[in-house]
C-alpha cells in the first residue's frame, strides 16, 4: 500500500469526522468511506483510527466512536489542499443522485441542510427563517425543528432546511443533465433588477461558497427582507438549451409543493456571461435562511448537504 494512498484514506476519515459534530463509530465510518470510493473493512478502519489516535488527530469517546481533536482540525485544513478542490461539489452531486422527489406526487427524498442552535435561540432563529420565507427569497417555504438527531449537541435544537441540490436531483431523474455552476452574492434592486457581485465556481472550491459569504459577513439579507432590496445568496445552474420547456414544467410542479425557483432563467440573465446552447437557471438559495439568522446574531451552525430525507418529514411538525 503506497504512502500517498494511505494518507488520502487518513485525510478522508478526518473529513468525515469534521462533518459530524458527534462521535462516529468504525462501522459507520466504513459505510461513509465506501460512499466516497474507499472500500474498507471495519478492521481496516480500526487500524487507521488507531494510527490517527497515536498522531493526536482523533480521540475515542467510550464506545460511541471517534471525534476530531483540535490538532486533527488543523491537519485537515493544511493537508492535501489540491485533493480537497472539488470536494464540496462531489458531496452535493452524491446528494443529487440520492434525491428521489417526484414533483407530480410531492413524495420522495429531498436533500437537506442541518443547522443547530442553543435552545434559548429557538424563537430568534424561527423568526429569522420565517422572515426570509415571507420575503420569498428562500428555496423552500418551510423547515422543520428536530431534537432527536445524534448530530445535535445537548442543549441545542436542530433545524432541517431543504437544500437546493434537490432541484438537480429532480432534473437528473427526468433526463436533464444539469451542472451546478456557481454560488454567489446577488444584489437585488427595488425594481427587481439583479446582478451578481461575486461568483465562486463549485468545481474550483474546497468549501461551500455560500457558507464562505455568510461567515465573511458579505450579505445584507435583512435589508432585502425589510424592503425588497439587498444582497442575498443565489446559485447558478446550467442545462442544455433544448431542455428549457421541460425545466419550466418541473419548476411549476415543484412550486406547487412550496419550492421557490427559478428567480430567472434564460440564455443571458443578470450579468452572467452567455454560454452557447446553454440555459442559465438562477435561484435563491436555501442558505438565505441561515444567512439571515447569522445577520441577526443567532448562534447557529450548519452542515450543508447533511443527507437525504423523505419530503414528508420536512412538512411534519
Amino acid at each position: 500500500m503506497s504512502q500517498i494512498r494511505t494518507e488520502r484514506r487518513l485525510i478522508e476519515i478526518l473529513r468525515i469526522l469534521q462533518d459530524h459534530p458527534g462521535p462516529v463509530g468504525a462501522k459507520r465510518l466504513s459505510e461513509l468511506m465506501a460512499e466516497r470510493g474507499f472500500v474498507l473493512t471495519d478492521r481496516a478502519v480500526q487500524y487507521y483510527l488507531r494510527s490517527l489516535d497515536e498522531m493526536g488527530f482523533t480521540r475515542k469517546i467510550g464506545n460511541k466512536g471517534r471525534v476530531l481533536t483540535p490538532r486533527g482540525t488543523r491537519e485537515i485544513e493544511s493537508a492535501l489542499v489540491g485533493e480537497r478542490i472539488g470536494f464540496i461539489i462531489s458531496k452535493l452531486e452524491r446528494l443529487a443522485v440520492r434525491t428521489t422527489f417526484d414533483p407530480a406526487t410531492g413524495t420522495g427524498d429531498v436533500a437537506y441542510n442541518l443547522s443547530y442552535a442553543p435552545l434559548d435561540e429557538i424563537d430568534r432563529v424561527k423568526k429569522a427563517f420565517d422572515d426570509v420565507i415571507a420575503a420569498e427569497c428562500g428555496f423552500f417555504n418551510g423547515y422543520r425543528i428536530v431534537d432527536d438527531d445524534p448530530r445535535i449537541p445537548p442543549g441545542h435544537a436542530g433545524f432541517i432546511t431543504i437544500c437546493s441540490v434537490t432541484m438537480d436531483g429532480v432534473m437528473q431523474r427526468q433526463g436533464i443533465p444539469v451542472e451546478m455552476k456557481y454560488g454567489g452574492r446577488l444584489a437585488v434592486e427595488r425594481d427587481g433588477a439583479s446582478s451578481f457581485l461575486d461568483l465562486v465556481a463549485y468545481r474550483g472550491s474546497s468549501i461551500d461558497p455560500l457558507q464562505l459569504f455568510i461567515s465573511a459577513g458579505l450579505t445584507s439579507i435583512q435589508t432585502y427582507v425589510a424592503g425588497g432590496a439587498g444582497t442575498v445568496l443565489a446559485n447558478v445552474r446550467r442545462v442544455p438549451l433544448p431542455a428549457r420547456e421541460q425545466v419550466f414544467e418541473i419548476a411549476a410542479a415543484m412550486q406547487a409543493s412550496g419550492f421557490r425557483f427559478p428567480l430567472t432563467a434564460g440564455e443571458k440573465v443578470c450579468n452572467l456571461a452567455k454560454e452557447p446552447y446553454r440555459l442559465s437557471i438562477v435561484s435563491f438559495s436555501g442558505m438565505n435562511l441561515i444567512g439571515h439568522a447569522v445577520e441577526q446574531g443567532c448562534r447557529i451552525k450548519t452542515e450543508i448537504g447533511a443527507g437525504n430525507i423523505p419530503f414528508s418529514r420536512v412538512l411534519s411538525t
